[in-house]
C-alpha cells in the first residue's frame, strides 16, 4: 500500500485532488475533513478521549511523531475545553496547512511561492505523485463497494471512506453512488468506532460535524451563484 504510513488527514486531502483535473474537490470546506481526520485519528489511537462530551488528551505529553497529529493534540491541550463538533472547525485551518506542509515534504505535492497582488507573499501546490493517489483512491473505492466485508476492513480505512463520503467528496463517490452505497457507508462509519462504545459516538460526532460543514458549503455556493 503505497500510502500506508500516511496519516487519516493527509490521505482525505490527497483523496480530494481530481487528478484529471489537479485540483482539489470540494475546497470550501476541506479543512473541516482534514481536521475531522485528525480527531478521528486521535481518537482511534486513544490520545483523545471523550470526557463527558470534552475533547480532552489523555497525556498531555503523549506525542505520535506526526506532525500533524501532535500539532492538533498540542493546540486541544493548550485551547479552553471543547466538545467534538467545535473541534471540527476552530482553527481547522491550521491542520490543513500542516497536512499541506508535510506532504510537500514528502513529495506528495510541489509548493510554488507566488506574491498575490505582487505583495503578499503566499503558497500553492500542485500535486506530484498522481500514481500515489490515484492507488489510494482505487483502494478507498474497494472499501465502499466491497467485496470484503466490512468487519474485515481496519478501522482507519473505514473512517477513510465514512468521512470522505459524510464530506460528499465527489472525487471519491458520485452522488448516486453514496445513495446507493448508504447502507454500507453507514457500517464503515460504525466500523470506524468499533474499538469501543465511546470511540463510537465520537466517530459519529465528527461525521456529523463533516455532513453540516459540507451541507453549509453547499449551501452557501448555491446562493452565490444565484
Amino acid at each position: 500500500m503505497p500510502n500506508g504510513p500516511l496519516s487519516l488527514p493527509a490521505r482525505l486531502y490527497l483523496l480530494s485532488w481530481d487528478t484529471t483535473k489537479r485540483r482539489i474537490a470540494g475546497s470550501t470546506h476541506l479543512h473541516h475533513l482534514v481536521r475531522a481526520g485528525a480527531l478521528t485519528e486521535l481518537a482511534q489511537r486513544g490520545l483523545l478521549v471523550d470526557d463527558d462530551g470534552i475533547v480532552t488528551p489523555v497525556d498531555p505529553d503523549s506525542r505520535t511523531g506526526d506532525l500533524v497529529l501532535d500539532g492538533l493534540l498540542e493546540l486541544v491541550a493548550e485551547s479552553r475545553p471543547r466538545r467534538w463538533k467545535p473541534w471540527v472547525t476552530c482553527r481547522a485551518r491550521v491542520t490543513l496547512d500542516a497536512v499541506r506542509a508535510q506532504l510537500a515534504a514528502e513529495g506528495y505535492l510541489r509548493a510554488e511561492k507566488k506574491r498575490v497582488l505582487g505583495i503578499f507573499p503566499s503558497v500553492e501546490y500542485e500535486l506530484d505523485r498522481v500514481s500515489a493517489v490515484e492507488a489510494l483512491r482505487a483502494e478507498a473505492r474497494e472499501v465502499l463497494e466491497g467485496p470484503v466485508p466490512v468487519s474485515e476492513v481496519g478501522d482507519r480505512e473505514a473512517a477513510l471512506v465514512a468521512l470522505a463520503t459524510a464530506a460528499e467528496l465527489r472525487t471519491l463517490a458520485t452522488v448516486k453512488e453514496r445513495k446507493l452505497h448508504r447502507a454500507r457507508i453507514d457500517e464503515l462509519s460504525e466500523r470506524s468506532g468499533a474499538a469501543a462504545p465511546a470511540l463510537r459516538k465520537v466517530v459519529q460526532e465528527v461525521r456529523t460535524a463533516v455532513v453540516v460543514a459540507a451541507t453549509t458549503a453547499s449551501a452557501t455556493a448555491a446562493t452565490t451563484a444565484n
